[in-house]
């Protein structure tokens, strides 16, 4: 193995885009992967498993911060990785079966798709802000509560359970795939469709991306294993600058979730995975 400096400055893009990532519940490969991609020119089967395993070591670095805070709802997270973990092994089986280009595209739709969604629920929750029966749905009427390290109480009520679990499906099956899906998908239906708080939708969402990513990650990378030297020399050259990256930004991320606004954190990043997603078919053209 021959270990080289040339990825240095992913050193601090992995900070910053860990940072976003686990202040907001989205996957950080969702970031990592068009970089690979498009500023680095990797195949795209090696830039997606550079970036799930990126986003493993940084969504697992959260994951102990938000543990400490009593964030995760481990009952509604055991019922979506019943879904998530099985689809997400097919979906790394059969990402090595489909063209490059197939899976830039496929990859490029989702970010539109991912982005409009997100965009949609902003606006729906725009329009609701003025309802009072909105604002004291919860007060009485919840099936769930948490109360975290600080005895703040969160209650609240999974809504459409099986759309939970088909989205998990669905979301696990695309991340084996293509790195991205899950966690995006699991933001959408605990926040925009069921109105989960969104400290503990993100802690929970973090838990089963780590072990979703966990399975994912191991299937791509015994992949590279069978590739070759040169394939595996590439990938543990960016993730020794990576993975150090997503893991200080996997600390700081929780810290700043309670203060900055949920409004302007989803709409800017929901016309940032828009923007993405119209870019990178663009160079397919």
């Amino acid at each position: 193995m021959e270990l080289s400096l040339e990825f240095w400055y992913l050193l601090p893009l992995s900070i910053v885009i860990a940072t976003i990532a686990m202040s907001s519940g989205v996957g950080g490969a969702v970031f990592f992967s068009p970089l690979f991609m498009l500023a680095l020119r990797l195949d795209p089967k090696i830039a997606i498993g550079s970036a799930l395993v990126t986003e493993l070591f940084g969504f697992a670095s959260g994951l102990f911060a938000y543990y400490k805070a009593k964030l995760i709802d481990y009952k509604l997270a055991k019922s979506l990785l019943m879904f998530s973990v099985p689809a997400a092994i097919l979906g790394t089986y059969y990402s090595d079966v489909v063209p490059p280009v197939v899976l830039k595209t496929i990859f490029a739709v989702g970010l539109i798709f991912i982005g409009y969604q997100l965009y949609t629920s902003w606006r729906k929750e725009e329009r609701e802000k003025n309802e009072a029966a909105f604002i004291k749905e919860f007060e009485n009427n919840y099936e769930s509560s948490i109360t975290d390290s600080k005895g703040m109480v969160y209650n609240y009520t999974v809504c459409n359970k099986g759309m939970g679990r088909t989205f998990a499906a669905i979301g696990g099956a695309f991340f084996g795939m293509i790195s991205v899906g899950l966690a995006e998908l699991q933001e959408y239906h605990l926040v925009a469709r069921c109105k989960v708080p969104t400290a503990v939708s993100v802690a929970t969402s973090v838990f089963v991306v780590v072990v979703t990513a966990l399975v994912a990650s191991a299937g791509h990378f015994y992949e590279f294993s069978t590739e070759g030297n040169e394939v595996m020399n590439q990938v543990l050259n960016i993730i020794i600058f990576t993975i150090p990256g997503v893991m200080i930004g996997g600390q700081i991320g929780p810290k700043l979730q309670k203060s900055i606004p949920e409004d302007k954190m989803k709409i800017g990043i929901s016309f940032l995975f828009i923007l993405i997603g119209i870019f990178m078919l663009y160079t397919l053209i």
